[in-house]
């Protein structure tokens, strides 16, 4: 099937053809905060999506007659019925996803890009440390410990927003808070008068975790001042930089190491990464985006 929108004929079918879009019907659109919501998405006249993707990896999203834009997928990597975006405003594209209804289509192209070493991580203690919207290319990595629970050891969520209502999840947040086996801190940079938790940057929640650091991993998303500020946490409480990844978005573009916007030193982002060991990148951190 092809949709025609400006004499433009644009796949709907799954295709290899990696500067192809596929184009998904939005199916459901969930606001998460002022700024940021999150759309799931189906192929057209009820095909079957049978999108698989690994834990940290990004699509490209089109938008006809404005551009592209990497976004990362946010969605249960064991259910692939559906693709979920979460996606924060900051740019045309964005802007130009947000206008977009329920029924209307888009353009997909991905999954790219390097993905959270979930494998590394089995038996392992596992610590989440997420900043804004950095918990939703973290999420299906949750989503996947979760499902395979008894195959990891401690798992210690810390999370942190700008404030209360920059939170996202928060139902699913919630229902974690109330799990037994899961350690929650949530904290925010500045709080309200209904706000009763943590107050603070959320690489301070570091200090509360509890797990032998010995036998620990670390998945890290957010800014990334939030990110360098949480390795030196991290290492503080006693862990190694090899066992602490980090997800890079710097001037990513076409999504397979062709355009060059996002190469540092050496390394294409989009392709190399985005999750990388702290290790490994952690001087390319000190360079100053084009």
């Amino acid at each position: 099937m092809m949709l025609q929108s400006n004499n433009t004929a644009i796949k709907t079918e799954l295709t290899n053809e990696p500067f192809v879009p596929v184009m998904y019907e939005i199916k459901r659109i969930q606001r998460e905060t002022e700024d940021t919501f999150t759309i799931d998405l189906i192929l057209p006249d009820k095909k079957k999506t049978n999108f698989r993707f690994k834990p940290g990896q990004f699509n490209s999203m089109f938008v006809h007659g404005c551009g592209e834009v990497p976004i990362s997928i946010s969605g249960n990597p064991i259910k692939n019925e559906k693709i979920v975006h979460t996606i924060r405003v900051v740019g045309t594209v964005t802007r130009a996803i947000r206008r977009l209804k329920v029924g209307e289509y888009i353009g997909i192209r991905g999954p790219f890009g390097s993905h959270w070493p979930v494998e590394k991580a089995v038996d392992k203690n596992v610590i989440i440390i997420a900043g804004g919207i950095g918990l939703a290319p973290i999420r299906p990595a949750v989503y996947h410990i979760l499902e395979h629970r008894e195959k990891y050891k401690d798992l210690s969520i810390l999370y942190g927003a700008r404030t209360p209502d920059d939170i996202i999840f928060k139902k699913e947040l919630e229902s974690i808070r109330g799990r037994f086996d899961i350690d929650l801190h949530v904290t925010v940079d500045r709080a309200d008068n209904k706000w009763m938790g943590n107050v603070g940057v959320v690489p301070t929640l570091a200090k509360r975790i509890t797990s032998d650091p010995s036998n620990s991993i670390a998945f890290v998303c957010g800014p990334e001042i939030m990110m360098r500020y949480s390795a030196v946490a991290l290492q503080q409480y006693g862990m190694s930089l090899q066992d602490i990844y980090i997800s890079l978005e710097r001037n990513m573009k076409c999504g397979i190491g062709l355009c060059g916007h996002c190469q540092y030193t050496g390394k294409f982002i989009c392709k190399d990464g985005p999750v990388y060991s702290y290790e490994t990148v952690k001087d390319l951190l000190k360079t100053r985006e084009i």
